[in-house]
């Protein structure tokens, strides 16, 4: 009987330090991959590599202490980061909207004082407040076409890898390697992500999200299927290369077609304001009623919506989606 109840005491002692060891002793995701990153940081301090961690996210949005904190409370403002971050620039969301603050300011000073109405001075202030994310917008534009110009070399390419037997992570490796920018840039990213310790499928879905386009889409949906179902991952890669191709041959066929259109619009947008500066110059008496009669500033603020509304309606029209 003491040597059943001396058994009974080892067999249930050594499940509660199972347990114990098991919930307490093996280290947790967010552990395992700080644990990494630290030893890379170590390694970086001693001189043994040379790596620029920048999968690190920092969580400031300005370097202004008191606007950071402003910020960190708004629901936009991961937003817009997003927005900046994805256009490839390094610059804090605050440090845009300072800018854009600036610049606005200064310029309805400067109309103020050459124009002498606060209604249009105002109206320009509003409208130079938004170049520097007019800027920024322009840059992501241009960031993500090249990225989905370059999209289907890069499958093509890691279709290859994983056709000549490399594992699929090696084949992230080798495009981050052999690709151009943004195109090595974002595969980094994401071979990174997964190299210290995320699971590949987060790692996919981060690019996804970093990347909002169609194709990265489709690219990640076909990769996180093929995972769970099986199949051939390079037969894959490249039919999902051949249609972006194709879409790209749509897409530039549809360009040509609507070129007409698209000068038609450019002409009619302009044209007004054109011709009020047109007119300032030949016969200034003619146009300084406008400014003069108090009715003038209310009927170019009119103009100006107006104007505005039918060049959104026009751009609509001729930018066809593929």
């Amino acid at each position: 009987m003491a040597l059943l109840i001396a058994l009974a005491t080892f067999l249930v002692s050594a499940l509660l330090f199972l347990v114990l060891w098991l919930v307490l002793g093996s280290p947790t995701q967010q552990a395992i991959v700080r644990n990494r990153v630290e030893a890379v940081r170590k390694a970086e301090r001693r001189g043994e590599i040379a790596v620029n961690l920048e999968l690190l996210r920092d969580e400031m949005v300005s370097s202004v202490p008191l606007l950071n904190r402003l910020m960190m409370n708004l629901s936009w403002t991961p937003r817009v980061q997003s927005f900046i971050t994805q256009a490839g620039l390094k610059t804090k969301a605050g440090k845009i909207l300072l800018l854009s603050a600036v610049i606005g300011l200064a310029a309805y000073i400067v109309a103020d004082h050459f124009l002498g109405y606060a209604i249009v001075a105002g109206v320009i202030g509003l409208l130079a407040t938004t170049f520097p994310l007019m800027v920024v917008a322009w840059r992501r534009k241009r960031r993500m076409r090249k990225f989905e110009e370059r999209f289907p070399e890069a499958l093509d390419l890691l279709g290859r890898a994983v056709r000549a037997g490399h594992a699929f992570t090696t084949g992230l490796e080798i495009v981050s390697k052999e690709s151009a920018e943004p195109i090595a840039g974002e595969f980094r990213a994401c071979f990174e992500e997964q190299n210290f310790g995320l699971p590949m499928r987060d790692a996919l879905l981060n690019m996804a999200e970093r990347i909002p386009l169609v194709d990265v889409r489709f690219f990640v949906t076909a990769l996180l299927v093929q995972k769970e179902t099986g199949g051939n991952l390079a037969e894959i890669l490249d039919e999902l290369a051949r249609v972006i191709r194709d879409r790209f041959r749509i897409y530039r066929e549809v360009q040509v077609k609507t070129a007409q259109g698209r000068l038609t619009a450019v002409i009619l947008i302009a044209l007004p304001i054109f011709m009020l500066i047109a007119l300032e110059m030949v016969n200034p008496s003619y146009v300084r009623v406008l400014f003069n009669d108090p009715l003038g500033p209310t009927l170019l603020g009119v103009a100006a919506v107006m104007q505005l509304i039918g060049s959104i309606v026009i751009w609509r029209i001729v930018h066809i989606e593929v």
